[in-house]
């Protein structure tokens, strides 16, 4: 009788055999719920790839903790006759509140375009989304003077429907100096592009839920970027409050550039991470595992099938050598 053929194995494509409790016997699927990278074999690749990634994650994990923490523990100092006198810092409150603004905002919106256009809203999204492949060079340059306008439309509708000066322009603040401004936009602008080409770019089982880690991504980045630069992220966001109010501080530019720098690094990023096939590294993470449990506990249900070696009979047995096939064409042709 044939020796059963071997499969592929689930988490790296070798051939080679796999132990009973990685595959049900009966459906030949992957039953096994431990993570698969631990079978991958110990290539330079998959070490880079995880040590490059876990390198960024820590940093990106951290930056935004310390940063947060900074801004709640900035408090203003200033000199009066030869003494420090402590003032007043940033109202946690009022950070919070603006955070929560743009976060929920952009979450609800992306909830509801990104089956229209991508819920994009943002030419440093776009510009990475062009660069990664994501956007044809023709639909770029629309959605980019697209946003331009509507920027420019929502300042305008707000500061005429709402009493008072309109307050939403992004200026320097703390002390920060246009080049510490300038990295901080590109920063806060990388984080959330990459956050946009992982959770919706990259398709995956829960890319529906895209725009709620983009949101929280944003959110993340005005409780850091508010009270230093503005929290910008978005060119678009900046120029229309500075049309309507016609404000252009002399360092307004960096709220082009940083965003264009930001979503450089992020698409610069994502690009080394395809170059070294970075799915490879921890595979089966969209993995449906409730249905690998399910699987594996079929043998429990029934172990006389699996531990006896009685099979099945809604499954009947097939021979795989073929000579069950050769017997009977004989014999049909003996009748």
């Amino acid at each position: 009788m044939a020796s059963r053929p071997r499969f592929l194995s689930f988490a790296t494509g070798a051939s080679g055999s796999n132990s009973s409790s990685n595959l049900n016997p009966t459906s030949n699927k992957p039953t096994s719920t431990a993570l698969p990278m631990l079978t991958l074999p110990p290539t330079l690749r998959n070490n880079t790839v995880a040590a490059l990634g876990e390198f960024v994650g820590t940093f990106l994990f951290l930056f935004f903790a310390f940063a947060g923490t900074q801004v709640a523990n900035t408090t203003g100092v200033t000199n009066q006759h030869g003494a420090d006198v402590i003032m007043q810092g940033p109202n946690l409150i009022v950070l919070l509140f603006i955070s929560l603004a743009f976060g929920v905002s952009l979450t609800a919106n992306v909830w509801a375009f990104y089956r229209i256009t991508g819920g994009l809203f943002n030419p440093s999204v776009t510009l990475a989304l062009y660069l990664v492949g994501g956007l044809p060079l023709l639909r770029s340059s629309i959605v980019f003077v697209a946003q331009i306008l509507g920027g420019m439309a929502a300042a305008g509708v707000v500061s005429v429907l709402f009493p008072g000066d309109m307050a939403v322009g992004t200026k320097l603040g703390g002390k920060t100096s246009v080049v510490q401004g300038l990295f901080i936009e590109m920063f806060l602008t990388a984080e959330l592009v990459f956050v946009i080409i992982m959770l919706a770019a990259e398709k995956h089982k829960s890319t529906y839920l895209a725009p709620l880690g983009i949101g929280i991504s944003f959110f993340l980045a005005q409780l850091v970027g508010v009270y230093f630069t503005g929290g910008s992220l978005n060119f678009a966001r900046s120029f229309g409050p500075a049309v309507v109010n016609h404000e252009f501080p002399g360092y307004f530019w960096i709220y082009a550039l940083g965003p264009m720098l930001g979503a450089l690094v992020a698409s610069g990023f994502y690009s080394l991470l395809k170059y070294l096939r970075w799915k490879e590294c921890n595979p089966g993470q969209d993995r449906d595992w409730d249905d690998a449990e399910r699987v594996e506990r079929e043998p429990m249900l029934n172990p006389a099938e699996h531990n006896t070696g009685v099979e099945s009979p809604e499954e009947p047995s097939v021979d795989r050598s073929g000579s069950g096939a050769q017997e009977a064409e004989g014999t049909g042709r003996a009748n």
